[in-house]
């Protein structure tokens, strides 16, 4: 680790034990009971709230402290156990929903939670402020609370009870309506200091340093939590996060923290294991978004050669290292549910995608390029980075000088999903069990400008659009399945996106840590059962 990196690791130790008054960061036999969990977080998100922001950076802290009507799970019945709600049925018209909710479950600040908190958080909330509530309840009337333990969704138009259900740990996280009711709900101070419901308490936060979560004695969960604490340390740099765990000083490194390259050493490492399991519910796609609005690149025999040009196989090996696999179209083949691998698909071949260029009429020139184009990579991930480097070389074979335009977060996402201001860009959108939750934005025409990871290139197909519209009123689950079967046959022979590999994230642990990666969304669960051997 390079040794600026290093003495940011020790100068946040020192600032963070200041601040606590606790004895160590070493793992002493002397820990308080339950103990201190330590871990890596790569990025800082100042609105914590998941009712508005439904993304992974925010579920990872939030989700301790704010619950959700049900979580996923890997041998349940639908795949989602009880949280909130202990059972839910939906009509047999898609017209409503019912909840039975928690009895005896109280907010961090003592107050009890009822349905009004459902209904609040529904209504005000989820639909009309949430990235992922907008589509889910999009048709979402009205709650009705007959009682303090039961709320009744009202929907206007067919509401498939399976997407509800497949919806329930991502987009129904609860807030208090005794601290939202009658506030700028955006602009709520409760956003940065969470008040749940949930196994932890947020504690603190110090910008650049921690955030710190507090056991919440108060918990519904019998025996839970087991932990007294646990401390988010900002590392940013991924080989930071690397260097704390071989230092013992952090326990846990989520979402591929430590760098692909780094796993096979660092899994030698006595005291360190390596745990793929616990993200199949968080499964992230590597897609090529296309502005539609460029005229080659609505030529869809333009879009086929660009496919044809990339090497899926070497992307696998040399990026992400074997950690992934090769995309075979719209749904991941780990959500057997909705996956058809009867689509078209277009294997690596330059010469195929050459002649395919030269029919659709753009020869290369004298210097041997045909077009050009602004690339723009997503800057999350070392994967995306990479990918846009790779891409541009791929391009280059094919006579398209593609030109990188690196951006910082905030830049790429006004570029491309406000601006419009790219040709290609490569983005990791996530693949949540239902393709209504975050997959078919990415098709659906008509989407506002600024909504981050929707179809901000202007492809608009009236087949592709009915078949969405029809899924998400189509209440027979066999049939809906067959509507999204369709849909992924309609996408890859048209193109609107490619999509080029699809994998999930990695854990790197202390082996002191006990029952990581035991469920689907694992990374965004509670960890009330988490715990830490003494």
């Amino acid at each position: 680790m390079a040794l600026y990196s290093r003495r940011r690791v020790l100068q946040g130790a020192g600032l963070l034990l200041a601040s606590t008054a606790l004895p160590s960061w070493s793992f002493a036999q002397d820990t308080p009971s339950g103990g201190r969990l330590i871990v890596a977080a790569d990025s800082e998100p100042r609105n914590l709230n998941p009712a508005i922001v439904a993304s992974n950076g925010v579920f990872f802290i939030s989700s301790k402290v704010i619950e959700a009507l049900a979580e996923a799970d890997f041998e349940a019945e639908g795949g989602v156990v009880p949280r909130l709600a202990v059972s839910w049925e939906g009509s047999e018209d898609g017209l409503s929903a019912t909840f039975k909710l928690r009895e005896g479950v109280v907010w961090h600040d003592g107050q009890p939670f009822t349905s009004a908190d459902v209904a609040f958080s529904a209504i005000e909330v989820w639909k009309p402020l949430q990235n992922l509530g907008r589509i889910v309840f999009a048709n979402l009337e009205s709650v009705d609370t007959p009682d303090d333990l039961t709320a009744v969704f009202n929907f206007s138009k067919p509401t498939p009870f399976q997407l509800l259900r497949n919806a329930l740990p991502v987009v129904t996280s609860v807030l208090p309506r005794h601290l939202y009711e009658g506030t700028d709900i955006a602009a709520n101070p409760a956003n940065a200091a969470l008040v749940g419901t949930g196994p932890f308490k947020f504690a603190e936060y110090r910008p650049g340093e921690y955030y710190r979560l507090e056991r919440n004695a108060e918990y519904w969960g019998e025996g839970q939590p087991r932990l007294d604490e646990i401390i988010y340390r900002v590392l940013p740099d991924r080989a930071a996060a690397a260097g704390a765990l071989e230092a013992e000083e952090i326990h846990l490194a989520a979402f591929s923290a430590v760098p692909l390259a780094d796993l096979a050493r660092i899994s030698q490492v006595p005291g360190i294991e390596v745990v793929s399991k616990g993200y199949e519910g968080l499964t992230y796609q590597l897609v090529v978004e296309i502005n539609h609005r460029r005229a080659e690149l609505a030529n869809v025999e333009v879009r086929r050669a660009i496919a044809h040009a990339i090497d899926k196989q070497f992307v696998i090996d040399t990026i992400f290292l074997g950690y992934a696999k090769p995309a075979t179209g719209l749904v991941p083949q780990n959500a057997p549910e909705f996956y058809n691998p009867d689509v078209p698909q277009y294997d690596f071949d330059v010469a195929k995608a050459n002649e395919l260029l030269d029919a659709a009429g753009y020869p290369r020139g004298a210097n041997g390029v045909r077009f050009s184009l602004k690339l723009l990579p997503a800057p999350y991930f070392n994967e995306t980075r990479q990918f846009g480097d790779y891409l541009r070389q791929a391009l280059a074979e094919i006579g398209i000088d593609a030109q990188l335009v690196n951006n910082d977060s905030a830049a790429h996402q006004k570029a491309v999903y406000t601006d419009h201001d790219f040709d290609l860009a490569v983005a990791p959108p996530v693949f949540r069990g239902d393709p209504a939750i975050s997959t078919t934005i990415l098709l659906r025409s008509g989407t506002p400008a600024g909504v981050s990871f929707s179809n901000q290139g202007g492809y608009a197909n009236a087949e592709i659009d009915a078949l969405i519209d029809q899924a998400a009123e189509t209440v027979d689950t066999e049939a809906r399945t067959a509507l999204y079967n369709t849909l992924q046959e309609k996408v890859a022979e048209d193109l609107p996106l490619i999509n080029v590999a699809e994998w999930g994230f990695i854990t790197v642990a202390r082996t002191s840590v006990l029952n990581v990666g035991n469920n689907p969304r694992w990374a965004v669960s509670n960890w009330a059962d988490v715990a830490l051997e003494q």
